[in-house]
């Protein structure tokens, strides 16, 4: 496969500028990129230099996860109306730490309302260097049962990002009409491609010009 189609090329750091999302989206759009991932506050912008050339995604509840269901909801209403085709919203990790499992399905219900009513993606960031394989199972079937469209591995903030094995095992753990978006800060080809061969539909990574050239 194309594995730049496949790229998330994301900058979510806490003090990028709007010439770091400009940068950003050049050069997803010289490299044919799948798409941007951006913090809320830079989606107008992204949605303006990608012009249609490459998806906005952004995040919700990042990157802790612990904000209420409405906030979350509210996040993803105003993130599609400036122009986001693809939500990134973090799952609340600490009513999953808490056995909280009717929270959670109530949480994920709501967001994947919010987001399929205005025809968009939801990628469903549950976060699996903080879980344990069976609180993965869990999670994973609740987000099918929702008709959430991909699991997403992690932040890349708070615990490692996606490995080779994770990946695999949501994979074993998921039908095929979820996909997976491996995330981290994978710097090279040949582990992206991995990842892919594990299961992974997308990558996300802010080494996208990196693993683009290794590519070549």
């Amino acid at each position: 496969m194309d594995i730049n189609r496949a790229l998330e090329h994301t900058n979510l750091k806490p003090d990028c500028t709007v010439d770091d999302i400009r940068r950003l989206c050049e050069e997803a759009l010289q490299y044919k990129f799948y798409g941007v991932c951006v913090p809320p506050f830079f989606v107008k912008n992204a949605a303006r230099f990608v012009n249609e050339q490459a998806k906005v995604i952004t995040v919700v509840g990042f990157p802790m996860g612990y904000s209420t269901i409405s906030a979350k909801v509210e996040e993803i209403k105003r993130a599609i109306d400036e122009e986001a085709d693809e939500i990134d919203a973090v799952v609340n990790i600490c009513a999953i730490k808490s056995n909280n499992w009717n929270y959670i399905k109530s949480e994920i219900d709501s967001l994947s309302r919010a987001v399929s009513m205005r025809g968009k993606i939801l990628k469903l960031i549950i976060e699996t260097g903080l879980l344990t394989k069976d609180e993965m199972k869990q999670i994973v079937k609740i987000a099918e049962e929702n008709g959430v469209q991909f699991i997403k591995t992690s932040t890349g903030i708070n615990a490692d990002g996606a490995t080779v094995e994770i990946v695999k095992f949501l994979r074993e753990n998921l039908s095929p009409k979820v996909k997976i978006s491996a995330s981290g800060e994978f710097k090279t080809f040949e582990l992206s491609e991995k990842l892919i061969h594990a299961g992974a539909d997308r990558i996300g990574t802010s080494s996208g010009v990196q693993i683009a050239l290794y590519a070549k």
